[in-house]
């Protein structure tokens, strides 16, 4: 009820009343407030109604939170871990690492295992491959040749010097170079190493140019007694290599150029010989060189005075020794050096036998 008193208390005490109900209605709402937080679950904090009074007052103590504390790792343990996995660098590579899904270690071949055992060990397996000319003797040796045809390719002189020498010395009875040159090729090239010297011999008994068979090995047997008869030679005997060549008729009016080439081994009481390929001649200069010589020539059972290569040579214009080349493409130097391997190959498996 108000007053109409027209002092200041009453309007006092309106006021006061006021601020009673207004604190009274805020008391009661946080009332409302705290009992349906009340309702709620919870885990860790409980929050109490408020009954009444002042909120700090009515304000429930907060429960303490049991949070487990994370053990700690003990450090040496982490490192043991660490260093117990493999390493693999940060830098990219395309190959598999050799530790990646393989087991470790060196995997050793059976086979090399039992060679361990049996010939001692891979050292001793290289070793009896050497000794007993085995692959890596054979590697060697086609490096070696590889290089000396490389040099005498470079230079054909350095061949008397590569393959000069070894225990085989093989005499030559003549000093022309095509010969000498051409049986040293063919005896190095089936025996390795050899020494070929070529000594002065003629036949005095021949004509100079053989015909038929009989006289043209006549004459080459005549150079190698000449060869055997020399002071140095009866000293220190060697096998000595004759070379000659002869006319031959195979039938009318067809003549040929052959050449025999006979090796005598004083030493071992060898006797070989062997045949080049045969030239055609032409029978015109077969004539020439029998009406040049006389009949009553002294030789002129074995032969005729004047050579057909001397014939040969004035008609192509050429040297007397390279009428062979001129006619029929093929030197008399490669006639001679393939008739001389194959009596250098003869000669091989003959010693061969006999040691």
């Amino acid at each position: 009820m108000y007053q109409d008193d027209s002092n200041g208390e009453n309007t006092f005490e309106i006021i006061e009343k006021k601020a009673d109900d207004s604190i009274a209605e805020r008391a009661e709402s946080m009332s409302s407030i705290s009992s349906s937080a009340s309702l709620l679950p919870s885990p860790s904090v409980s929050i109490p109604a408020i009954a009444s009074g002042n909120l700090l007052s009515n304000t429930g103590a907060i429960k303490k939170v049991d949070t487990p504390i994370p053990v700690a790792v003990p450090l040496q343990s982490s490192l043991t871990a660490a260093n117990s996995e493999p390493f693999y660098p940060t830098q990219f590579s395309a190959a598999i690492p050799p530790s990646k899904g393989v087991q470790h270690g060196t995997v050793v071949p059976e086979s090399l295992t039992m060679l361990g055992q049996d010939g001692g060990g891979f050292i001793g397996w290289m070793k009896g491959a050497v000794s007993s000319g085995g692959i890596l003797s054979k590697v060697a040796e086609k490096a070696k040749n590889s290089v000396d045809s490389m040099i005498t390719t470079l230079d054909p002189q350095m061949r008397e010097y590569i393959y000069s020498g070894g225990d085989l010395d093989i005499l030559v009875a003549s000093q022309q170079e095509m010969k000498i040159s051409a049986v040293r090729e063919a005896f190095q090239a089936v025996f390795g190493k050899a020494t070929v010297t070529g000594i002065a011999a003629q036949s005095n008994n021949i004509a100079p140019q053989p015909v038929g068979f009989a006289a043209g090995v006549k004459a080459a047997e005549e150079r190698i007694q000449v060869v055997l008869r020399d002071s140095k030679v009866q000293q220190n005997p060697a096998p000595v290599v004759a070379i000659e060549n002869f006319l031959l008729e195979v039938g009318e009016d067809k003549w040929y150029d052959v050449g025999v080439v006979i090796l005598t081994d004083p030493i071992k009481q060898i006797n070989l010989q062997t045949f080049t390929q045969m030239t055609p001649v032409p029978a015109a200069i077969v004539t020439l060189a029998q009406e040049d010589t006389p009949q009553d020539y002294p030789l002129r059972w074995s032969g005729l005075e004047v050579t057909v290569g001397s014939l040969m040579g004035n008609n192509l214009h050429v040297h007397h020794s390279e009428w062979h080349q001129a006619l029929t493409g093929i030197s008399r130097r490669e006639l001679i050096l393939m008739a001389a391997k194959t009596l250098a190959t003869l000669y091989k498996n003959i010693i061969g036998q006999v040691n």
